[in-house]
């Protein structure tokens, strides 16, 4: 199970690796745009995650935390796409918000393959490795490249709930182990 959910976990990983490249690539780091098209895309791919989880597992807590992450990741998607209709900028596709979204597609491919504990394993599992590399890329490349000041903002502003999803999402790791 640990190697099926690393397996889950790598597409993610290399989607959200692809950031700091994209630093090195633009030297500036991305635009404004290209930050708020890969907030979106990160954020849709954690809610089309936790909508599946809902509808698969039978886990009260796997269930719980899936309910949070969409109800969470659809407020931060709301609040970013409020913020560039605010701004007048429209996100824009580059090589990171496309990764997220071909990883989106691959996550959910791979889980709705799964079934019972090893459906539930492998969510939380990738929830975990997911979060990490997230917060990983808001610190080192989001945040810093971030130029208008409401957008770093929102970014500063959300950060505390993907460290809490993180923390959740480990709780959840730790008793799915324990009930093995």
């Amino acid at each position: 199970m640990k190697t099926a959910g690393r397996l889950l976990c790598a597409g993610f990983a290399l989607a959200l690796s692809c950031a700091p490249a994209l630093v090195r690539a633009q030297s500036a780091g991305p635009t404004d745009p290209q930050i708020a098209a890969i907030v979106v895309a990160a954020n849709q791919a954690d809610i089309d995650a936790g909508k599946l989880a809902e509808s698969k597992t039978h886990s009260k807590d796997i269930q719980a935390f899936a309910q949070r992450m969409v109800a969470d990741h659809t407020s931060v998607n709301q609040a970013a796409v409020n913020l560039v209709h605010k701004l007048g900028v429209t996100p824009q596709d580059n090589p990171t918000s496309d990764s997220l979204k071909q990883g989106g597609k691959a996550n959910i491919a791979n889980l709705r393959s799964l079934q019972g504990a090893q459906f539930d394993r492998a969510y939380i599992d990738h929830e975990v490795s997911y979060h990490e590399q997230v917060i990983d890329a808001l610190d080192k490349t989001l945040i810093p490249s971030a130029q208008n000041a409401d957008l770093k903002a929102l970014l500063v502003k959300v950060r505390p709930a993907f460290v809490a999803h993180l923390d959740h999402a480990k709780r959840v790791q730790a008793m799915l182990a324990n009930a093995q």
